[in-house]
Parts: C-alpha cells; sequence; structure tokens
C-alpha cells in the first residue's frame, strides 16, 4: 500500500492520499489522530502511520448500514 511514497511523507502528500484538503489534514495532526512529529516547522508522518489511519477508519466504518 502507497509504494510510490517515501517513508515519511509531508502534510500535501497525507492530503492527497486521504483526498481531504488541507486545513482537514492539519486538524488530524494536531489531534494526534495520525500520529506524527515535527522538526521545527517542518510535520515528519509515517507511512505507517497513514495506513494506521486509513485501516482504523475502515474498521470503524465497516458495520455501518
Amino acid at each position: 500500500m502507497l509504494e510510490e511514497y517515501d517513508c515519511i511523507l509531508t502534510p500535501e502528500e497525507v492530503s492527497e492520499i486521504l483526498r481531504i484538503g488541507m486545513n482537514r489534514t492539519y486538524t488530524l495532526l494536531n489531534q494526534n489522530q495520525i500520529k506524527a512529529f515535527r522538526e521545527g516547522r517542518i510535520w515528519k508522518i509515517p507511512k505507517i502511520s497513514v495506513i494506521e489511519y486509513i485501516t482504523q477508519r475502515r474498521n470503524s466504518t465497516s458495520g455501518s448500514p
């Protein structure tokens, strides 16, 4: 999954992967819903964190009608 991306993603790449806006991406990062860290002002987002977020969301909505 997501083989075309590096191991560390930018917020822009996360936004592209999830097909959401940048504001929503930063909200998810600031609320720690996607595990990430900052080096200075730069967000570093492990690709595995995005995969875990997608898996978690898929599992939480799979029981909904």
